[in-house]
């Protein structure tokens, strides 16, 4: 980053080592898969990831954030080309991105942050209705991770208040996965065929939000707006972005025995390529000894159906029983479960994972995905998709 190379050149006095942090990592993983697929006969993925972030603060009221990701694999999930990406806008993951790259200024109650951010809403935890501002890359639909967006986010602290404002000049899509690969769903009949991956149209308009928050004694809650786009595409001759405007809420209570947390949200469109629907989750979640417990109820009310195809996968695990759980056995090992359960009983998704450090800077993740179901439900769909990783990660 620009900033960076500026500090780098300058003389180091402890000074600018105290304005100057940095974090990153090295990872290498590998996906094991016991079953081929109609559209994807491979069954051994790998994967390597380089990542480097770095903050400057050169002053109390001011920060500069940067980060930059290099990436390869064995199963053309990477773009096969050198170029610096900073839109992650593509279908492919780019081989070298900006990951980052941001201004923050502080005064008073007032932060503004303005640049390719991460910007999260809402509350609860597998399925968020309310996160509007977060397209995630969805290569692999159950290991997916966020994606940043560029814009500006204002942020007002007023005593137990907090006013937030959002504009984004340029849309961020999620990554879909490949007509070629596993996690695109093809019917063995077609996966003989050439496939050509579907061409996307993405809007060029811009997406805003807004949401305040309060924080009392004993409880929260807020309320939030968005009038953009949905970051997940509705298929109809390629995919589309339709847009929509979003009405959310969302609240935490905590008990003696437990945290209660609530979050809905509705969707209208101006598209008659959208349905209009609600999304709401409930879920209760306790921490105890070294077990941190999540478990709830994710669903969905669809109020104008317009028989559109979509890939949404906030939409298909929703009626479901969701949750997660993690057990920390000491200081450098861990255990974690999540799953998803439909209520039908049509499909299912397990996650189990190891994890353990050795020194301060090696970590190894083992970690088990289970996936079964019919196959016209959006979990059930993956049920060949099952797998193992391995994953070895040097933090510095």
């Amino acid at each position: 980053m620009f900033f960076v190379a500026v500090v780098a050149a300058l003389r180091p006095t402890p000074v600018v080592a105290q304005m100057l942090t940095q974090r990153g990592f090295v990872e290498a993983v590998a996906f094991g898969f016991p079953q081929e697929a109609p559209n994807d006969r491979t069954r051994l993925v790998g994967g390597f990831l380089a990542r480097e972030e770095a903050f400057f603060k050169p002053a109390p009221w001011i920060q500069f954030a940067g980060g930059v990701d290099l990436r390869a694999d064995s199963h053309a999930q990477v773009e096969d080309r050198w170029r610096v990406d900073i839109a992650d806008r593509g279908a492919e993951r780019p081989r070298l991105s900006v990951r980052r790259a941001s201004a923050a200024i502080a005064r008073g109650p007032l932060t503004v942050d303005a640049g390719k951010q991460f910007i999260r809403w809402g509350k609860t935890d597998i399925i968020t209705p309310t996160d509007r501002f977060a397209p995630r890359d969805f290569l692999n639909v159950v290991d997916n991770e966020l994606l940043a967006v560029t814009g500006v986010r204002a942020v007002a602290q007023l005593r137990s208040e907090t006013f937030e404002a959002v504009w984004v000049p340029r849309f961020t899509p999620s990554r879909v996965p490949l007509l070629h690969q596993r996690w695109a769903v093809v019917p063995a009949d077609v996966a003989a065929l050439p496939i050509v991956q579907i061409p996307a149209t993405l809007p060029g308009g811009s997406e805003s939000g807004v949401r305040w928050s309060h924080v009392g004694a004993g409880f929260e809650y807020a309320a939030s707006f968005f009038d953009g786009f949905n970051h997940l595409p509705t298929i109809d001759r390629g995919l589309i972005y339709p847009p929509i405007r979003m009405y959310g809420a969302d609240a935490a209570a905590p008990t003696r025995w437990f945290t209660i947390k609530a979050e809905a949200a509705y969707f209208t469109s101006s598209s008659i390529a959208a349905d209009e629907y609600i999304l709401y989750v409930v879920q209760i979640e306790r921490q105890t000894g070294e077990w941190l417990l999540v478990g709830g109820y994710a669903g969905e009310a669809v109020t104008e159906p317009r028989g559109s195809l979509t890939f949404a996968p906030d939409r298909g695990l929703t009626r479901s029983v969701v949750g997660r759980a993690s057990y920390t056995l000491d200081v450098n090992r861990s255990i974690a479960f999540e799953g998803a359960f439909r209520q039908n009983g049509d499909g299912e998704y397990a996650k189990l994972e190891y994890s353990e450090a050795r020194g301060q800077h090696w970590r190894a993740t083992l970690t088990a995905v289970g996936i079964g179901g019919h196959a016209d439900d959006f979990l059930g769909q993956y049920h060949r998709n099952s797998h193992f990783t391995a994953t070895v990660r040097y933090s510095f």
